[in-house]
């Protein structure tokens, strides 16, 4: 079965039907995204959020300095995009852009408002994508302003242990907000344990 009507369904407590999903995939525009290639440009309207079927993604604020932090890291079933940007149409202060070779299902803000009237599902899935989001962005700020470069990198591994082999170190340090350097000591002594 397609990728987008399992992750639905494995949100919702009312199952969409292969019909439902016929109607709900209509919605979306597949698309091909090369390595490199932005899908959303800091200082652009979010005007799309991206379903990955397949490849990876990362989210990044690029500073004054031309410094890239990393903000998000994105793999297969998991959405990407600016939220803030796509809900209230303001420019957004990151970039997105694919890690790998990406395929994606595009959704406008139009279409979402439609989906989530018409498949309760969809809606359901919104909300507690909206939960989680919201409990990871706070363990997340926890582990910044409290946890050392070692509990920050043992969070990540124990949480998001599919992006160790995708992302190269320097994404997962600035991911972490440590040098690649500190990384490269973390994970050496984490091997010597």
């Amino acid at each position: 079965m397609h990728p987008l009507f399992n992750y639905i369904n494995n949100y919702a407590t009312n199952l969409i039907t292969e019909d439902d999903f016929k109607i709900i995939e209509s919605y979306f525009v597949p698309k091909k995204i090369k390595k490199r290639q932005c899908l959303l440009e800091q200082g652009a309207i979010c005007k799309q959020f991206a379903f990955i079927i397949k490849g990876a993604m990362r989210k990044y604020h690029t500073d004054q300095k031309g410094v890239e932090h990393i903000v998000n890291l994105y793999i297969e079933n998991w959405w990407a995009g600016d939220r803030e940007s796509f809900s209230f149409s303001t420019p957004s202060a990151y970039s997105v852009d694919a890690w790998e070779d990406c395929e994606v299902l595009l959704v406008t803000r139009e279409s979402v408002a439609k989906l989530t009237s018409d498949f309760p599902a969809f809606n359901e899935m919104l909300l507690k994508l909206d939960e989680r989001n919201n409990i990871s962005t706070h363990r997340r700020i926890t582990s910044a302003i409290s946890g050392t470069a070692e509990q920050r990198y043992e969070d990540f591994v124990d949480c998001h242990p599919y992006f160790v082999n995708r992302f190269p170190q320097h994404i997962i340090a600035s991911y972490l907000g440590i040098s690649k350097d500190t990384l490269s000591r973390v994970r050496k002594k984490g091997l010597q344990k």
